[in-house]
């Protein structure tokens, strides 16, 4: 694998090199795009293991790596997603996109915020895993999973 990355980036670096000499001996004006392509795989060619804002992927330059914390598949490529449903029908109710790698806590608020805009009305519970602990969140009653006491009768099920 490290033959066949090293042997890329060989030819990688010859096109950039190639096209930007190319460039200044005829004179020629990268359009904008064109120079962000080249900004691009010159970020490629300079990264290395440890280093921070590596590009994920080329077409969508939003995505971010995830730690997962599973032990066979660690790391996942993309946004984190926060989707709320009804807790009978699982009707979605809201959805929305986190950029970067925030706390799943952190992102509580604001969509119980976007829930009650949408439906005109703020949820009594609310129903989230473990990552949500510490969330902060005072005006609704945040139950997590595995949690015992505070549990009302009719909600156990």
């Amino acid at each position: 694998m490290k033959k066949a990355i090293k042997k890329v980036n060989g030819f990688l670096g010859r096109v950039v090199r190639d096209l930007e000499r190319q460039g200044k001996a005829q004179g020629l004006v990268l359009s904008d795009k064109q120079q962000a392509c080249l900004r691009q795989a010159r970020q490629l060619l300079v990264q290395t293991r440890n280093s921070k804002n590596k590009p994920y992927s080329l077409h969508e330059p939003g995505v971010d790596c995830i730690s997962k914390g599973t032990a066979h598949e660690r790391y996942e490529c993309g946004v984190k997603a926060s989707i709320a449903v009804t807790a009978r029908e699982s009707f979605i109710v809201g959805a929305r996109s986190n950029a970067g790698n925030p706390y799943d806590g952190l992102t509580l608020a604001d969509q119980l915020q976007q829930v009650e805009t949408l439906s005109g009305h703020k949820p009594a519970f609310c129903f989230v895993d473990r990552g949500y602990k510490g969330s902060g969140v005072d005006d609704v009653q945040v139950i997590i999973a595995g949690q015992k006491r505070g549990v009302p009768e009719s909600e156990k099920r």
